[in-house]
């Protein structure tokens, strides 16, 4: 069993930046692939970054939704349990809530939420222009 614990987010002027944090409790924290997954009001819950497992055959760099590429980048510190993500140059299209999830997840299944097992309380990221 794994327990998701997030902080960081809040509001910010579009073209800041900000740093969100995942910490995990429970054992085997290298072995998940960690990810982040974003869901603005009215609208679905949409992928945004994953970071792999020093196990997963598949993978081996980050991978992004294409509207982050270059803005936000995904990591993970397993001394420390804990997956980030920084957020640069935040857009106001950027706003909603951001949750992280731990999983094992195959080839090409990263954009699907419900191949994670475990998912942490989610935080509002507010961007105003």
């Amino acid at each position: 069993q794994v327990q998701l614990v997030q902080s960081g987010g809040g509001l910010v002027q579009a073209g800041a930046s900000l740093r969100l944090s995942c910490a995990a409790s429970g054992r085997s924290f290298s072995r998940y692939d960690m990810a982040w997954f974003r869901q603005a009001p009215g609208k679905e819950r949409e992928f945004v970054a994953v970071t792999w497992s020093g196990t997963n055959a598949y993978r081996t760099s980050p991978l992004y939704v294409d509207s982050v590429k270059g803005r936000f980048t995904i990591s993970r510190d397993n001394t420390k349990n804990t997956v980030f993500l920084q957020m640069n140059s935040l857009k106001p299209e950027d706003t909603a809530v951001y949750s992280c999830a731990a999983g094992t997840i195959g080839s090409g299944a990263h954009y699907y939420a419900h191949k994670y097992d475990y998912w942490g309380q989610g935080t509002q990221v507010t961007v105003s222009s």
